[in-house]
Order: C-alpha cells, then structure tokens, then sequence
C-alpha cells in the first residue's frame, strides 16, 4: 500500500511539472512533441506538415525527450 501512494504521488508531481517541461522546449520541439504525443500523427506525417525531413522530426523528439527527462527526473 505505501508504494502504492508513493507512486501516486509521483504521478501527481508529474501531472503538475509537465506543462512546465513543455515550456522549456523550442516552439518547434514543443510543435513536434504535441503533434507525436498528443494529435497522434506518424513522423513522416509531421515532416510533411512542418516542411522538414523525418530525420529532423526524429532528432528534435529525440532531443525533446531527452530534455523533458532530464526536467522531470529533478522535479519528481
């Protein structure tokens, strides 16, 4: 039970941060991240929107993750 709570908690902790991580992305990461996470488009499909090769879609969500884990894991 008291892991239970804890980790109730913790998912309490990260519904409260994440909007604060998402601000500390680029426009264009924060775009990419809403668009794969969120509206559920494919990579090739936010490239194509965005312009930009799906090699760019691919590393800037990767960048974005990695800064939103990095955010997050302090906060939590």
């Amino acid at each position: 039970v008291a892991q239970l709570v804890e980790q109730l908690r913790r998912l309490e902790r990260l519904r409260r941060n994440l909007p604060l991580a998402l601000e500390e992305l680029s426009p264009a990461q924060r775009r990419q991240v809403e668009m794969y996470y969120f509206r559920r488009m494919k990579q090739a499909d936010i490239a194509r929107e965005l312009g930009v090769n799906k090699s760019s879609v691919s590393r800037g969500l990767a960048r974005a993750r990695r800064q939103l884990r990095k955010y997050l894991r302090y906060s939590l």
